[in-house]
């Protein structure tokens, strides 16, 4: 039986490897309107300007791109522990660690597939310094002068070799609730999306095509409004960002969406879900068959290969 809903309180932040850390950088500030808030030797701390905690996301020198550590907060040091129990309950293994600017220890463990997982309760709420303190007291940052000007983090999508286990850690471990699928004719679960709050989701599991594990699929961030999405494409264009499908919007959780790359190759969603939560504590799980995805997204645009085939780290 899953747990109940709510000792994770949300997707705090995640880190990004990248084999040109400066170019990535870049694009996170000049393009997406993040704001760097501290650097450790070849890590960068950014944040969102809506976002309460120190940072929003790390990018990480390395020599490939790929997904580093995805942190949830919890929300309590009681439900943390309740949860560090539960991972260990289930067979799994973890380690403290406090390597973080704004944050105390961290519990870091991974799902069945190897992806990182850093679950923490302490957290220092920033502090905007002087050039970027807003008018409202109840924001935690002005809204950035450059590129889109993204809210937050919105969600993680993992590729991994095993949809259905990997949802099963977030559900019964973790306390993630399921609220939409894609079930293959063969009745194979290829994906699946789940949430710890009240929006429709909060991390995805897709099946790998290669077979690997430990892959991202991409990070989102959310906008106000569906018309960012629409400057975005045109910042994209006049900046040189690779678009790689969009803006459109997804069948699957009416999401509206573009997907662009960053320079370091990993695949980043600029998505407006603003409007649409989970309220009913009986959500059904809504599924998805191979003949629906067929027909593409929303409005007819077909999903491309490449949605399919790239991931990072690239495989042969």
């Amino acid at each position: 039986m899953a747990p109940p809903l709510g000792d994770i309180a949300h997707v705090g932040h995640a880190q990004l490897f990248t084999p040109d850390l400066d170019a990535s950088v870049a694009f996170c500030t000049d393009f997406l309107g993040l704001t760097v808030n501290g650097r450790r030797g070849d890590t960068v701390y950014l944040r969102t300007f809506d976002d309460y905690e120190h940072h929003s996301l790390v990018l990480t020198a390395r020599d490939r791109p790929g997904l580093g550590r995805l942190a949830l907060r919890a929300s309590s040091e009681e439900a943390l522990h309740r949860r560090v129990r539960a991972v260990e309950a289930a067979g799994g293994t973890g380690s403290w660690v406090e390597d973080e600017p704004g944050l105390g220890r961290l519990y870091v463990t991974t799902d069945p597939d190897g992806h990182e997982h850093a679950l923490y309760w302490e957290s220092e709420h920033f502090t905007a310094p002087p050039e970027s303190r807003p008018a409202l007291k109840n924001q935690p940052q002005a809204k950035p002068d450059r590129g889109v000007g993204v809210r937050r983090l919105d969600h993680v999508n993992f590729l991994a070799a095993d949809v259905l286990a990997n949802a099963e850690f977030q559900e019964q471990v973790l306390g993630a609730r399921p609220t939409e699928q894609i079930r293959l004719d063969s009745g194979t679960v290829a994906a699946r999306w789940l949430t710890f709050t009240d929006k429709s989701y909060d991390v995805v599991y897709t099946a790998d095509r290669t077979g690997s594990r430990g892959r991202l699929h991409h990070i989102a961030f959310a906008t106000d409004t569906r018309e960012d999405i629409l400057r975005a494409a045109d910042l994209a264009i006049d900046s040189g960002v690779f678009i790689e499908t969009g803006p459109h919007k997804h069948a699957i959780q009416q999401t509206f969406f573009l997907y662009v790359y960053e320079p370091g190759g990993n695949r980043i969603e600029l998505c407006n879900p603003l409007t649409r939560l989970v309220l009913a504590p009986d959500w059904p799980l809504i599924t998805w068959t191979e003949a629906e995805r067929a027909k593409g997204q929303a409005w007819g645009l077909k999903t491309i290969e490449s949605f399919h085939t790239h991931g990072t780290p690239p495989v042969p």
